[in-house]
């Protein structure tokens, strides 16, 4: 978009302040609202930031102000919020591009494969749950009726809450997203919203987009709209499935092969990047599911649905929704991530594993089109499959021992997120819990 669009967008729109958006490193949006004739200021010199004020950072009160410039390209509307516009802009300080800014890091992943004419295409998949709040602040269902043991695709819990989610979809379609369908979930409460895939840096501005927008709608109705990845121990939780494939400069699948001989549609590079994935999974797993309540999610059954959605094996497979990465003929679903997620930090993180995978031309071994719920942990180890970390601070181990991702990445954000997350591991672990007293209070 060239300044004179965007000025004319602002003018048609009667938009009188911007939004100069980054991501913290958790991937939750972080604004400044800026008078609209002000545009050119943040796209040239950026929003001033102190950012010993943001999370994950890197930096110290004495520090160099954190400069938001902001990305034309990414201007737009704010629909639920008349009058205001979107700049999602890059970390910048000292006139440099900032090495702990999460959209700075993705764009280094990219231009990697720029450089052998590749663009990662990305389709996204959040799921989200809807409450309201009791008289003490509790998190209710926010439909009373929505109580069935199997409520998946259920026409009364979809219908039920069709006001929020037509304004959700309303106010995304207003900004050329192109959805397709909504559905419940698993879980009640709970749904899911697919829109068309993209390039992999405008999926990751999309899903922050979707997060600004539904938590916005959902309190102007009185709702909460939660990402949690587990809200409830005994439902499903809140997953978002990376599809993956990559394009060429002709637009051609370089993922997709009908010759392939397991009958998957993947071309022998596609095989390579799945085998990076694979290889790197426990330290993938850090960025994929990057909170101490993530882990309730990767667990093996102990649904009320009877159902479970969440990997726990690092396995692939022919459309196998038990496997880490399932095949969707031609394309790969990443299906480890939740949507409490940093979608910057996780397509890096993916971008580095898979092209580890390819530089090195590794095997991803046979293809698993089994139930892997039903494996015991023997069977598990004799078919070679590995089991993704079960706790946070097992993925941040893992993280920290992966020497690849932290250089490719850059040690500067990795060894950040580290840090940032063992200190989530370290408060969540001193405290009691309610099970805890009602089980160990008179236990002995």
């Amino acid at each position: 978009m060239t300044p004179e669009a965007a000025k004319q967008l602002l003018e048609e729109h009667d938009v009188r302040y911007l939004l100069a958006q980054f991501v913290d490193i958790h991937g939750a949006a972080k604004t400044k609202s800026v008078p609209a004739n002000c545009l050119m200021d943040v796209v040239e010199k950026g929003a001033g930031f102190a950012g010993f004020a943001v999370s994950g950072l890197g930096m110290e009160p004495h520090g160099p102000d954190f400069m938001a410039r902001g990305d034309l390209a990414t201007l737009s509307l704010v629909p639920w919020q008349p009058g205001y516009a979107r700049l999602v802009c890059n970390g910048h300080v000292n006139d440099q591009p900032y090495e702990y800014d999460s959209r700075v890091v993705l764009l280094k992943q990219l231009e990697r494969l720029a450089e052998k004419g590749w663009t990662l295409n990305t389709g996204l998949e959040p799921e989200f749950s809807l409450f309201k709040r009791g008289p003490e602040g509790e998190l209710l269902a926010v439909d009373d009726s929505d109580t069935l043991a199997k409520p998946c695709y259920d026409y009364k819990g979809l219908s039920r809450s069709r006001e929020f989610l037509e304004r959700l979809v309303e106010a995304l379609q207003a900004v050329d997203f192109d959805v397709y369908q909504i559905d419940h979930e698993d879980a009640n409460g709970q749904f899911e919203i697919n829109y068309t895939y993209s390039d992999a840096l405008t999926s990751a501005d999309r899903f922050t987009f979707v997060r600004m927008a539904a938590g916005e709608i959902a309190n102007d109705l009185g709702m909460v709209c939660s990402f949690m990845p587990k809200p409830h121990a005994d439902r499903p939780g809140n997953g978002m499935h990376f599809h993956l494939s990559i394009s060429d400069g002709d637009g051609h699948n370089v993922f997709g092969d009908d010759s392939d001989p397991q009958g998957l549609g993947l071309s022998r590079t596609a095989y390579h990047f799945l085998a990076g994935l694979l290889h790197h999974a426990p330290a993938l797993c850090a960025f994929a599911a990057p909170t101490v309540n993530s882990y309730k999610r990767l667990v093996n059954g102990g649904s009320n649905s009877g159902a479970t959605w969440a990997p726990v094996f690092i396995a692939y497979g022919d459309n196998n929704r038990s496997a880490m990465v399932r095949v969707p003929y031609g394309r790969l679903e990443f299906r480890l991530p939740d949507a409490g997620c940093n979608p910057y930090l996780v397509h890096a993180a993916l971008i580095a594993a898979g092209l580890d995978g390819i530089d090195r031309q590794l095997d991803p071994g046979k293809a698993h089109n089994i139930n892997l719920y039903s494996l015991s942990a023997e069977q598990c180890r004799e078919e070679g499959i590995g089991i993704l970390p079960q706790s946070l601070k097992e993925a941040i181990d893992a993280l920290a021992e992966d020497t690849v991702l932290r250089e490719v990445m850059g040690p500067g954000i990795v060894d950040e997120f580290i840090a940032v997350k063992r200190e989530e591991w370290t408060a969540y672990s001193r405290q009691v819990s309610a099970w805890e007293i009602e089980r160990y209070a008179e236990f002995f």
